[in-house]
């Protein structure tokens, strides 16, 4: 463990009618404790989940990489933010560590060819073979592999959404192992009922306000998931 709470500091909220600050769930938490070496936030989308991840990312003083940054029809130039409104707990020494967002992660992929192409041995920190070479579901369990075994705390945003249901198993094991080590830490927001069953991680459900702890069998997406796959002729009928 490297952090064992977040906070959040109402009163440091430049206003209160604007994404994110104006969110409910965060208008109404006040902290939460992190007691577990893999934390997973979950909930429906525009709940504010990626968000609190990358802020809490930032307020580590941890790099997002942000690749190539898209036009959008309409932003809140208080996004980036909330990390001022925030504060966290650390356990013992600041640790380095590193955010992953699948949005960005092809973009990160091409950067190395480029650095590799010059000094070959970035791509030992990657299992020793281009990013790009590989299917993407195999350069990110690369990534991952190697990245992980470092200690460190680690920010991943829906990691699932390039990955097969094996591939998230796979990755599954993989946080089970590195958090069992003692030298990690991940906080990940997903939809992933796979990643969810994560054994012994503390789970925040974003539809619960305040925040709060939630059980697997209380996550929407499990139960959706779950009835589907065991009568997907009913959901099927309903369209």
């Amino acid at each position: 463990m490297h952090i064992s709470s977040v906070q959040i500091h109402h009163d440091r909220f430049p206003v209160c009618d604007s994404y994110p600050f104006n969110l409910k769930i965060l208008q109404q938490t006040e902290q939460i404790e992190l007691t577990s070496p893999v934390t997973l936030f979950t909930g429906e989308n525009g709940t504010g989940k990626s968000t609190f991840l990358s802020a809490i990312c930032r307020r580590c003083g941890i790099h997002i990489w942000e690749g190539v940054e898209l036009a959008r029809v309409e932003t809140s130039r208080h996004e980036r933010n909330l990390h001022t409104a925030i504060s966290v707990e650390w356990v013992d020494d600041i640790v380095p560590g590193s955010y992953f967002g699948s949005n960005t992660f092809n973009h990160f992929a091409r950067v190395l060819d480029q650095w590799a192409a010059t000094d070959p041995g970035q791509l030992d920190y990657f299992g020793g073979k281009s990013l790009l070479s590989q299917s993407h579901g195999q350069s990110l369990l690369a990534y991952f592999r190697s990245r992980y075994e470092k200690r460190g705390l680690y920010f991943l945003d829906e990691p699932e959404t390039a990955l097969s249901p094996a591939s998230q198993i796979e990755l599954l094991r993989l946080l089970r192992e590195m958090a069992g080590r003692g030298h990690a830490q991940f906080l990940i927001a997903t939809h992933s009922p796979i990643l969810l069953a994560c054994p012994g991680a503390t789970i925040y459900s974003f539809d619960h306000i305040p925040l709060s702890p939630v059980n697997y069998e209380q996550i929407p997406h499990v139960t959706t998931y779950r009835n589907f796959l065991n009568d997907p002729g009913r959901f099927l009928n309903d369209i």
